[in-house]
This record gives structure tokens, sequence and C-alpha cells, in this order.
């Protein structure tokens, strides 16, 4: 369990409410461990997910440290990929300016963009339109959240963090961000490389995710939803608006959420996805996983330079 936005709350792996009492915490804490304990048919898994929701809420010490946010998030002080500090609110607001000098690669459009003003809807919506909300990005706020409403966020986070390993992969890479596709939304992510233009999604599900049939398919996934089916159409759109085609379809998930660092979807020969861990991203970007041949990147650039929309 990371702390990501989407991710279940110790809370809510355990099943009680956030106000319960310690004797109700106590008994539910015992309930689920028993009930997923390997030695008595559960899950390794899930009774790994009970004993940290335990660890975080278990004492009143550890309770009020996770309940006003004070708590460490994610990858700790050095950061997550993102490069932002993972605690407290700073681990949610929109990243700040970097300050350093390095070559970053050519960046247009605004990553996460979308994905947050659809969040800070939703958050609204939900405390109550016309309620002041003085911090949208508080961490007690947003743990109280409903988690599809936690989910927009890990999206938009999810967005930026792809967008840091690319940009630290140097002037000889461009990429548009939040690429307009027309009815079928949009695309995160269009990155051009040496090896070729990828059409790319960010997602975060909060949780363990796996390929079935050619979908993604997990626990978390929304009714209908179908990631993969989305990531196609929305390539497609693109690439009738801009007349250029993709090498390849990446969709960039947390490490956690799966077991190795790329897998196909499709066939082998013609794989209609890649599923990509973000800590392998620049692997994949930078040929590894490419088509024999090689693109012409300042053609393909000035292309898109004068037919690609933003949302």
């Amino acid at each position: 369990m990371t702390d990501s936005p989407a991710d279940a709350t110790p809370y809510e792996v355990l099943g009680v409410p956030a106000t319960a009492d310690d004797d109700a915490l106590r008994r539910a804490y015992r309930r689920a461990a028993r009930e997923s304990h390997p030695d008595l048919g559960g899950d390794a898994q899930r009774f790994r997910q009970v004993q940290v929701a335990w660890e975080r809420i278990g004492t009143p010490v550890a309770r009020r440290a996770y309940d006003v946010g004070s708590r460490a998030s994610g990858a700790g002080p050095s950061g997550g990929a993102s490069g932002r500090p993972e605690t407290g609110r700073d681990a949610y607001a929109p990243p700040a300016a970097r300050r350093d000098t390095r070559p970053r690669a050519r960046s247009h459009g605004h990553p996460g963009g979308r994905s947050r003003e659809v969040f800070l809807q939703a958050e609204r919506e939900w405390v109550g339109l016309g309620d002041p909300i003085e911090d949208p990005y508080d961490p007690t706020l947003i743990r109280s959240a409903p988690r599809h409403i936690r989910r927009l966020l890990a999206e938009a986070l999810a967005e930026e963090a792809t967008a840091s390993v690319v940009s630290d992969m140097g002037i000889g890479v461009t990429v548009w961000h939040d690429v307009d596709a027309g009815a079928e939304g949009k695309l995160d992510h269009a990155v051009l490389t040496p090896s070729g233009l990828w059409a790319v999604e960010s997602i975060d599900w909060g949780a363990p995710v796996r390929i079935e049939h050619g979908e993604i398919v997990g626990e978390t996934l929304a009714p209908g939803e179908r990631p993969v089916k989305e990531l196609v159409r929305a390539a497609r759109a693109v690439q009738k608006q801009t007349r250029v085609r993709f090498t390849g379809r990446l969709l960039v998930v947390p490490d956690s959420a799966v077991t190795e660092d790329v897998q196909l979807v499709g066939s082998p020969k013609k794989p209609t996805a890649l599923v990509v861990r973000r800590s392998a991203l620049a692997q994949v970007l930078n040929g590894v996983w490419s088509p024999p041949g090689s693109v012409d990147v300042f053609d393909i650039r000035d292309r898109l330079q004068q037919t690609v929309r933003f949302v």
C-alpha cells in the first residue's frame, strides 16, 4: 500500500469507517487478519495489506498521525518518480517548477492539467457547491473523499510522474501533453524519440492489475472500463487529426501494479499495446521495444507542431 490517492485507505482495507472507535478498529483488524491469513486459506497479498493498514492506524499515536496527514507518503523524503517531496500536502499539490539547468526534453501542453481540473470539480461537488475549500490538496480532506474522486487526483499525479521521466530524457526528446483526441477525449502524452512516436497513457488504479484476453482487468477498475481499447481509440483519433502514425502505444502504470517491467497486450509480433512500469519507461522509449528502422524526428516534430491540438 503506497499512499497513492487511488489506494484503499487503511480504514477501507479493514472495512470500517474513519469514525470507528478503537475497539471496533481492533475487532475489524482481528477479523481481517484471520480471514486473510495464508495459513488459514487466505491471500498473502491481502494479509500484507491488512498488516500495513494496522501499522498505520493500529495505535492512537499512529492513527492521529495518519488522520492529520503527517505521515510520509509513497517513496519517503527523497521523493517518488515525480521528483517532488512525498510528504503531506506536497505529495498531492501540483509540482513546483524545476530550478536546475540540466537539458530537458522539449515539452508542449500541460501534463495532468485536465485531470486536475476534473478532480477539483468533482471534489467541489462532493464537499458541496458554494462551500469554500481552503486547501483542495489537504491530505486529510483527500483521504476522506470517496475513492472514485481520489482516483481522479491519482490520474493527474500519474501523468505528471510520466512527464517527469520523459523530461529527464533530454533535448533529443519532444513530448506533447493532454492532446485533444476529439470524441475519444484526450491522449495523455505523445512522445517523440529517435526510436519512434509513442502514444502514452498514464494510469493509477491504486491496486494490482493483470492482462486477460487482450485487456487490463483488476478489482478497482470502473465497470465497463477498458483501458487498452480506450488508448487505441484515442491514438487513432490523434493519428487521423495529425496524419502522423504512432510507432506503438504504451500504458504506464505504477511499479506496484504489475509484476513485470514490460508486458505485451495482443500478438507478440504486432502487440496492441505495451503495459510498462514507470521505472522502465525511459528504457522502452529509448528503443528497446521499438520495431526495426528509424523515424525522421525533424519531419514528425514539424508536422505535429502544425497539427496537434490540446484539451
